[in-house]
């Protein structure tokens, strides 16, 4: 049985498809990943992210030569390129905050589990539950998890124009 990630660490289980010689689908990876920090935020603690999957084109090659590079993930906040895709899962701790930042892309975030603020520039703060879903269109904003749980983020990033 594979553990589930504490506040801050533990691991994610991924599980990732492909195909074998013959065409039949077959698992290609079944793994926990542990937690780390994003590039931006190294040395921090009290915040863990699971770096999923990253692409850097679309339409995405599902071949096993782009596998490597797209198993690997994506430690900074966005590929950059354009047409690049993130997949992570954030765990905030209790207390936890991020600093203001702005992405270079459109992103989805999931929360799945805690509550957790969700502060622009312009000062407007919204509470979200597990469940709700912000997308955020390269808004400056800041996480605030005030409560005394860690909060779980499934966080979707695509390369956008600004």
């Amino acid at each position: 049985m594979h553990e589930r990630a504490g506040p801050t660490g533990g691991g994610v289980r991924r599980i990732v498809t492909g195909h074998n010689g013959a065409g039949e689908s077959i698992i290609v990876e079944d793994a926990l990943l542990p937690g780390t920090a994003l590039a931006e935020d190294a040395g921090r603690s009290d915040v863990s992210f699971f770096h999923l999957w990253a692409t850097e084109e679309m339409p995405v090659p599902l071949d096993d030569v782009a596998l490597p590079r797209q198993r690997a993930g994506c430690a900074t906040t966005i590929v950059g390129n354009g047409t690049g895709s993130v997949l992570r899962i954030g765990v905030l701790a209790a207390g936890a905050r991020s600093p203001m930042h702005r992405t270079g892309s459109l992103d989805y975030g999931i929360l799945l589990e805690g509550e957790c603020e969700m502060e622009l520039d312009s000062g407007e703060v919204r509470t979200l539950h597990a469940g709700d879903v912000v997308i955020q269109r390269g808004t400056n904003h800041v996480w605030h998890n005030r409560s005394s749980a860690p909060c779980r983020f499934a966080w979707i990033l695509l390369d956008a124009r600004q």
